[in-house]
Order: structure tokens, then sequence, then C-alpha cells
């Protein structure tokens, strides 16, 4: 599921789909995250499984203030392995980043290429 100013980092990259489906599906803008976990809960809930054992990648861009709220969200509902970039937000101090990485497995992001090898497998 992709959204916001992010998914320019992928378009032009050929991602193939699995049984038809894109693996790169875009679900609007940073306005529409909601919408976004709303579909990710709906998956969990259809396949009988957190949100965290989909196969989805999240990878959040650091270019307006909103993304803090969509970062919050995520944490509250215990969303891990969240990609941020690309740098971090200066109001995060060593110790916070720390307890981000250690209780949500929070990344930076890399380059396009690295960074769709490790969330593609």
């Amino acid at each position: 599921l992709n959204l916001a100013c992010g998914k320019f980092r992928f378009f032009d990259k050929d991602l193939g789909d699995i049984g038809g489906i894109p693996r790169l599906l875009d679900v609007g803008q940073c306005n529409d995250a909601y919408s976004a976990i709303q579909i990710a809960v709906a998956l969990a809930g259809a396949f009988e499984c957190d949100v965290n054992d989909l196969p989805l990648s999240m990878i959040i861009s650091w270019y307006e203030q909103k993304a803090v709220a969509i970062l919050l969200t995520l944490l509250y509902l215990g969303i891990k392995d969240i990609r941020l970039g690309p740098s971090l937000p200066a109001f995060i101090s060593p110790a916070v980043l720390e307890f981000l990485v250690n209780t949500f497995d929070i990344k930076p992001v890399a380059t396009p290429e690295e960074d769709l090898k490790t969330i593609l497998g």
C-alpha cells in the first residue's frame, strides 16, 4: 500500500504483481493514511492475523509535520518495522530514537533500490 510523497521513489520501478494484483498499490496522499491503516487492519482481520504479520512495509517520509501524527497513530496501534526518512526529525533525541528502535523496530530509509530489496524480500 502506497501513499504520500514517498511513492515517487518507486514509481519508475516495475515491481511486478502477485496473482494479477500489483505489488505496489497506490491509495492516495498522506492525508489518506487513516484509510490505508484501515485497509491493513481489514486485511489482518480477513487473514486472522496481526497487522505486523502481514507482508506490508511502512515507510514514512518526513516532508511535512503531519507525518508526526501518522507515525504516532501507527505506534499507538502497535505497528512495527517502520522506516523513516529521508532524514530523522530533529526533535527525535538519541534516547527517543533508541526507544523507538528497541520497541518498534524503527529504521532509517536507504536508497530506493536498497529499500525495495529489503521490503520485497
